[in-house]
């Protein structure tokens, strides 16, 4: 008796991480995206038997593979190359992420300029401007070459063909999003779309050995628009970041395969581009002749990068049943838990009091180390009474007040010394009660 047939079920998978389900969904259970899961065919009920082929290149143990690290070529901007870690790698492929506005376009004009600078052809795609337009900005900022090649095209066959005649050693796109194929149907910009695009530019990358920079736009969350696989073909990922209020930008990898993931770059957006600081160090801080009550000195991790980040407080007395928590710069949660430490283990009544605490120029602090300082600075405004001259506060704060040790300490206190800082307060008191008889004037 033949075996009975099995029946065609339908498949679906998620357009933005590639995972299949057996049923259509409005989340994708692996990735949380929303309205991504679509039918991709018809499956048997039975298992697919995959045929196999003689492989091109032999297997080989890794004792015999090269171990020689890829070359960086420096691009000239000092920030720029510490953070691809030393230079772009022939036939990488970075994408540099950013919100609108962010400088995105400024920096790589300025970095076509440079490559273009000492005679190799750099082609510029703009997706989004025309070339009249890329002209005056890069006249602006004094990047015009003559081997710097502009083209405004949105057909990805089209900038394959430009690729093709100038045989460029570097080639930019601004940006992905805008790009699309004629052999897909859809809109550009979406996934499958950007899928394409992104596939070709990476195909092409390693086949001329030309290293490709894509510019990718962001969400309103902040991660970059398009299926999350754009993300795993390229070999680096950038992201420039910075507040609209302030000229300074942050340009620091989330991916790298050719070097380290914790480099930041620092620059300044300027009316002639983007220009590099080498040493920020004084962007966060305000000299002052007398100590201020409500201002306290930390040195965070910026990568492998110390700085200083002066963190300032202020109370003020309020009636409300609710007192305001308002922060800038810093976790509003974990001021919170800071300021029921203060109230529990050191003694200050916070219940009546709206507090406000900020970071001076725009910086922003994620790193736990900074809890002390805040502590400090909140306490310094409740009892009025300032920090002692001259003193950096750095410590992570326990639920039962104590002071935790911290990563890169000698650095922090290296950098603190080069600064003039000669009084250091951290792990090494034990508690934050301890801290604050030590840190505050007439405590």
């Amino acid at each position: 008796m033949p075996p009975k047939s099995k029946t065609r079920k339908p498949a679906y998978a998620c357009t933005e991480c590639g995972n299949e389900v057996v049923k259509w969904v409005g989340r994708c259970p692996e990735c949380q995206a929303w309205g991504t899961i679509e039918e991709t065919g018809t499956t048997k009920g039975v298992a697919f038997h995959a045929t196999s082929s003689k492989p091109v290149t032999k297997a080989r143990p890794i004792t015999e593979a090269s171990g020689v690290d890829a070359k960086h070529l420096p691009v000239g901007i000092g920030e720029f190359d510490r953070v691809l870690g030393g230079g772009i790698v022939p036939g990488a492929a970075i994408l540099l992420s950013g919100e609108p506005g962010v400088g995105k376009s400024t920096l790589l004009i300025e970095v076509a300029s440079r490559i273009a600078a000492t005679g190799a052809r750099v082609l510029y795609v703009s997706a989004e401007e025309s070339v009249n337009q890329v002209r005056i900005r890069a006249e602006r900022t004094n990047a015009l070459q003559p081997t710097l090649y502009l083209a405004s095209e949105t057909d990805l066959g089209t900038i394959l063909g430009h690729i093709e005649e100038v045989e460029p050693a570097l080639l930019i796109l601004d940006s992905v999003q805008t790009v699309s194929s004629s052999e897909v149907d859809a809109l550009a910009g979406q996934p499958s779309q950007v899928r394409t695009v992104s596939s070709a530019m990476v195909r092409v990358a390693k086949e001329r050995d030309m290293p490709a920079i894509l510019v990718g736009h962001v969400t309103k969350d902040g991660n970059v628009a398009g299926p999350r696989l754009l993300e795993h073909l390229v070999d680096v990922v950038a992201h420039i970041d910075g507040d609209r209020q302030t000229a300074l930008r942050f340009v620091r990898t989330l991916k790298n395969r050719y070097g380290p993931t914790d480099e930041v770059g620092c620059f300044e957006m300027t009316g002639d581009g983007m220009d590099e600081v080498p040493d920020p160090s004084s962007l966060f801080i305000n000299d002052r002749d007398q100590p201020t009550s409500g201002s306290c000195v930390t040195i965070a991790m910026e990568g492998q990068r110390a700085l200083p980040v002066e963190i300032q407080a202020l109370v003020v007395k309020t009636q409300a049943p609710n007192p305001r928590r308002v922060v800038s710069g810093v976790d509003g949660n974990r001021v919170a838990m800071l300021l029921a430490v203060l109230e529990r283990r050191c003694g200050f009544q916070m219940a009546g009091w709206d507090v406000y605490v900020s970071t001076s120029g725009g910086a922003k602090l994620s790193d736990p180390s900074a809890d002390l300082a805040i502590a400090i600075a909140v306490a310094s405004a409740v009892s009025e009474k300032p920090v002692i001259s001259r003193a950096v506060v750095f410590g992570e704060v326990s639920l039962v007040g104590e002071i935790r040790g911290i990563t890169s300490e000698r650095l922090r206190v290296s950098e603190a010394a080069r600064l003039g800082y000669q009084h250091p307060i951290g792990s090494a008191l034990g508690t934050v009660r301890e801290a604050l008889d030590l840190a505050l004037i007439g405590r």
